[in-house]
């Protein structure tokens, strides 16, 4: 299936500002990278270090910013606008909505496998998959997706437009906004990690909390976000949650922040909104960050940070035998803070003796 270029800027005319150079009728059969779209192929070009790929790409037409304009002129069709990783973003969901499958936004279809509780209750629209479970008083809107093998437990209230990919749980009590996106695998509502040690075993500590998700979520595979202990585990509107990434129990996560893949937050914290968390990083529990923190990649957070900003914490890589020898001198670094806190010290005294015999 094809779009035409004057159709798609057509269709994203009423949001943007964008300005076609070349020929309308132009037919696109994909979306591709810049360096490997073929003439049949529309990109992108958002950051200008990878403007001097921009005259050797064969698309059919490229999506650029003013910078770009000159030389994206010069090579052929495109589209400038003042944001074109927006405008590229709008087109692919565009590209969605027009190829997708015939039926698949239509009307109610409960899979004769699946399970629905007599009192749950579906509004108008509800997909159902295959081997689906939706548990007693379940309140699903309309145009909920439940992908196969979803299991929907009893309580649960999942707002209009959301869709449940294969094999996401949603545990008892807990709830999802409109318009959400979660991805095969994802478990929302699991007990969280409570234990009291107890003449040297652990007694569970009974989650009785749930897990509360806003508007317009997305979550990734086998992320899995637990219930509270006492009160919800929160997540506030318009938070993207990479893949594997693990919400503890009582976070709250403000809204609009997005966690790359293999985060983890531990129980208790609170992460503000319009944050950034990077691949692999950690956030302790119980701590707090300011809204617009933006957290490096494999980073450890071990104390709160209330002021906004880019925050790093990384051991550089080296080889091991290196690594090893500036971790045994790290290790002696508070020795050395105190030797030279004592030699200032005693610098100073000397000091201030010269100058009072001058």
């Amino acid at each position: 299936m094809t779009l035409r270029l004057g159709d798609i800027v057509a269709a994203l005319a009423g949001e943007f500002d964008a300005r076609l150079v070349g020929d309308p009728d132009v037919l696109v059969e994909r979306l591709a990278p810049l360096e490997s779209a073929s003439a049949a192929e529309l990109t992108f070009l958002s950051h200008p270090k990878y403007q001097g790929k921009l005259a050797q790409s064969a698309a059919a037409c490229v999506v650029v910013g003013p910078g770009a304009a000159e030389a994206a002129i010069e090579r052929g069709a495109c589209i400038i606008v003042d944001d074109p990783y927006l405008y590229f973003a709008r087109i692919t969901q565009l590209w969605k909505r027009e190829h997708a499958p015939s039926g698949a936004s239509g009307g109610p279809a409960i899979h004769p496998s699946a399970f629905i509780d007599p009192q749950a209750r579906l509004a108008a629209g509800v997909a159902v998959g295959a081997f689906a479970c939706i548990g007693a008083r379940a309140v699903l809107g309309a145009g909920v997706q439940v992908g196969a093998h979803g299991v929907i437990g009893k309580d649960v209230h999942i707002g209009a437009g959301t869709r449940l990919s294969a094999r996401v749980t949603v545990a008892d009590g807990c709830s999802l906004g409109e318009r959400c996106i979660v991805h095969p695998g994802a478990v929302i509502g699991a007990d969280g990690f409570g234990f009291a040690p107890h003449a040297g075993r652990w007694e569970k500590i009974e989650q009785l909390g749930a897990v509360c998700i806003g508007n317009d979520v997305e979550i990734g595979a086998n992320t899995c976000i637990d219930r509270g202990a006492l009160q919800d585990t929160v997540i506030e509107d318009g938070v993207k949650l990479d893949n594997l990434v693990q919400i503890g129990h009582n976070v709250r996560v403000g809204a609009h922040t997005a966690m790359a893949g293999c985060a983890g937050v531990a129980g208790s914290a609170t992460i503000g909104a319009h944050c950034t968390v990077g691949g692999g990083a950690v956030v302790l529990g119980h701590l707090s960050l300011a809204d617009h923190v933006h957290i490096s990649a494999a980073s450890v957070v071990t104390r709160s940070i209330h002021k906004p900003g880019h925050y790093t914490g990384l051991f550089p890589i080296d080889d091991n035998a290196q690594w090893e020898k500036n971790a045994a001198t790290l290790k002696q670094l508070h020795a050395l803070r105190e030797r030279l806190k004592a030699l200032e010290q005693t610098t100073d005294k000397a000091s201030g003796k010269t100058e009072k015999k001058s």
